[in-house]
């Protein structure tokens, strides 16, 4: 995407934010450190991380289609995990205090507070990365990573507490080492290997949100999609709670456990398969949207073909792979990349997303400099096929040239399984924002728009096939 300038106002939000994530560390490090001493807090932190990198890799599993930039997951899970986890700590003890004062059972504090605080300073990391770099949203899978890594980044810290506090410091007090890593092996198995998916379950709820927000143009469902996201995490995190203290409080413990299996666990394998439906979103958006720059001449049918599902394009890296080595794969890669942004933006100007001038312009500026990187990735696979048919791409057929020496128009298949990688002819200039593909582009060097001025069948940018 084209960067922006670093002026003085982004540079002092930059430098804002990280020094709050780093004040909110501190203060968290100190916090249970004189909670829970150092041994338990070390032990606590060991076992809580031991969890966190399958966690996180689940969630980057749901973001191959076009990863997000790791500096943005690092900030989501920090801010779960020390700005979030300090506000929550500190709002949860004073209402604590308060209920004490009150004559209330501290027990309220987890079903009316907690849920409420916990969920909402979660969802602020990814809603200032929606607001300030909504550019960087594709839809409800980046929701789902950006909240779901905030909450995995909560729960580890969250999960220290209880693995260094109940678990290890309680039993070393109560009976000695033995019995509190005893403890620590059962509150570990019970709330992280059965419960684990707690945290991030909340906040998915708030990050379909998010997502459904950053990909209308509607301002009606910008503000109400989110809110209504945090709302069902807040009310699903405070029935979570709910369950065992009012099992506790009627003296049938068996209520949480039914509460859990019977309607925690179905809507978390519910939202799973939500999750793995919208991954693949993106890649479906692919085969709808850039049938477009096929019609304009920008790409082929088996290029876009080879794009619409993982298994594709691994079939695809895989030819690149033996056409053109490990450099090959490399620019594989980046095609694949590019034209998921490419549709990603396409879809974006159908939906009308840019309302301001200036934003429609640098939408236009990255689709050129898209276009620019696809045909410079092409480059790597030029002559490189020996089994490759001569051919070219006009937007509308093939004209492939056969081994009698004959040349002949083809339509495309219906299917576009045929191995043809072909030349594309210099697609027509339009203009126009949110028009035919190529709008503004600008001619390259008096050239093909976008090809540098090359020409078919003379170092031109060939296609590849699947």
């Amino acid at each position: 995407m084209p960067r922006r300038r670093l002026g003085w106002r982004r540079f002092l939000v930059l430098a804002g934010v990280v020094l709050l994530i780093a004040a909110c560390a501190l203060f968290m490090v100190i916090t249970l450190g004189a909670s829970l001493g150092a041994e338990a807090l070390l032990i606590g932190l060991v076992a809580a991380i031991l969890p966190v990198p399958v966690l996180v890799a689940c969630f980057l599993w749901l973001d191959r289609y076009e990863p997000e930039p790791l500096k943005y997951l690092i900030f989501c899970f920090a801010w779960g995990a020390f700005v979030s986890t300090a506000a929550s700590l500190t709002v949860n003890e004073f209402f604590a205090a308060r209920f004490a004062d009150w004559g209330l059972p501290a027990a309220l504090t987890a079903v009316l507070v907690a849920p409420f605080i916990e969920e909402l300073t979660k969802a602020l990391g990814p809603i200032l990365l929606l607001v300030f770099r909504r550019r960087e949203w594709s839809g409800i899978t980046d929701g789902l990573v950006y909240c779901g890594l905030s909450a995995v980044g909560f729960a580890m810290v969250e999960n220290i507490l209880y693995l260094g506090g109940y678990g290890y410091a309680t039993g070393v007090d109560e009976y000695g080492p033995a019995t509190g890593a005893q403890q620590v092996i059962a509150i570990f198995i019970v709330r992280i290997l059965l419960f684990g998916f707690a945290h991030p379950l909340f906040t998915s709820m708030t990050g379909v949100g998010l997502g459904i927000a950053a990909r209308t143009a509607d301002r009606r469902v910008r503000f109400l999609a989110p809110a209504a996201g945090l709302l069902l995490a807040m009310m699903l995190h405070g029935a979570w709670n709910l369950l065992p203290t009012l099992g506790a409080a009627v003296g049938r413990p068996a209520i949480a456990l039914f509460g859990f299996v019977g309607v925690m666990f179905p809507i978390f394998f519910a939202m799973v398969g939500v999750a793995v439906w919208v991954r693949a979103w993106e890649g479906r958006l692919t085969e709808r949207t850039l049938p477009d720059y096929v019609r304009a001449g920008w790409l082929t049918p088996p290029e876009v073909a080879a794009l619409g599902s993982l298994g594709r394009r691994h079939a695809a890296r895989s030819w690149a792979r033996r056409v053109a080595g490990d450099g090959g794969v490399r620019a594989m890669r980046g095609y694949q990349f590019a034209a998921t942004r490419l549709a990603l933006l396409r879809d974006g100007m159908r939906r009308g997303l840019d309302v301001k001038p200036a934003d429609r312009e640098r939408t236009a500026q990255e689709e050129r400099e898209l276009l620019d990187s696809i045909a410079r990735y092409r480059s790597f696979f030029v002559g490189r096929d020996p089994q490759a048919p001569v051919g070219l791409w006009d937007g509308d057929r093939y004209h492939l040239r056969f081994p009698d020496g004959s040349q002949r128009a083809v339509a495309a298949p219906d299917e576009p399984v045929v191995p043809i990688p072909v030349v594309l002819t210099p697609p027509p200039v339009h203009h126009g924002y949110g028009g035919h593909p190529g709008y503004g582009v600008h001619q390259g060097h008096g050239g093909a728009p976008g090809y540098g001025g090359g020409h078919p069948g003379h170092g031109g940018h060939p296609g590849w096939y699947r």
